[in-house]
């Protein structure tokens, strides 16, 4: 490391040490895409949703890939944000709802951000997590998935992710992943982060 021999009187630097020291403390307040929340605001968790109509091969044991993930990414949530995640029973309920299926145009409430943050509005919550598992092959597939701010409809999170190897393991793993990645977010209001305690992306 290199070091100055030259060093100014304490007065002289101080102004340039607190903007130095405070600078992580102002990018953190940066407000994300969505605005901020409540870090307790509570979340609704949609099932993930499969699609494989281009993969060069269709199979019927495709759809326990979004299972997985539905299940992945609910228990997740909830071992990091406990009761904040609204109970998956009522979720599920208001997106099969007559309502939900009108609202989406006759496609499942789970592929139409409209309808999910019609659904997470009617639940309560704030946000909305939405999931997909999308097949090319099978050992390709892709992982889209997104946080939605219930008030305004933005999305904050918009992640997609290729996993490459046996599904199953790879579907667990970005998943999770993105789990994480919801979590921070939330409890930081809607400011999105990338490190795994939280700091605020540069």
């Amino acid at each position: 490391m290199i070091r100055s021999r030259f060093v100014p009187a304490l007065p002289a630097i101080l102004p340039a040490i607190l903007i130095v020291l405070n600078a992580p403390a102002l990018v953190a307040q940066a407000p994300g895409p969505g605005g901020t929340e409540p870090p307790t605001a509570r979340v609704a968790v949609l099932t993930a949703s499969l699609y494989n109509d281009q993969a060069n091969v269709r199979e019927a044991t495709d759809t326990a890939q979004a299972v997985l993930a539905t299940a992945v990414i609910r228990d997740r949530l909830v071992e990091q944000l406990g009761a904040q995640v609204i109970p998956y029973g009522l979720i599920d309920s208001l997106a099969a709802a007559p309502e939900a299926l009108e609202a989406a145009g006759g496609v499942p409430c789970n592929v139409k951000v409209a309808c999910a943050v019609a659904v997470a509005r009617q639940s309560g919550a704030r946000w909305v997590v939405m999931t997909k598992v999308s097949k090319t092959s099978n050992l390709i597939w892709l992982l889209s998935a997104q946080l939605v701010r219930v008030a305004t409809g933005e999305i904050v999170l918009d992640d997609s992710t290729e996993l490459k190897g046996e599904p199953g393991p790879m579907v667990r793993v970005g998943v999770r992943s993105f789990g994480d990645r919801v979590a921070r977010t939330i409890r930081a209001g809607g400011y999105t982060t990338n490190f795994p305690a939280g700091e605020p992306s540069f």
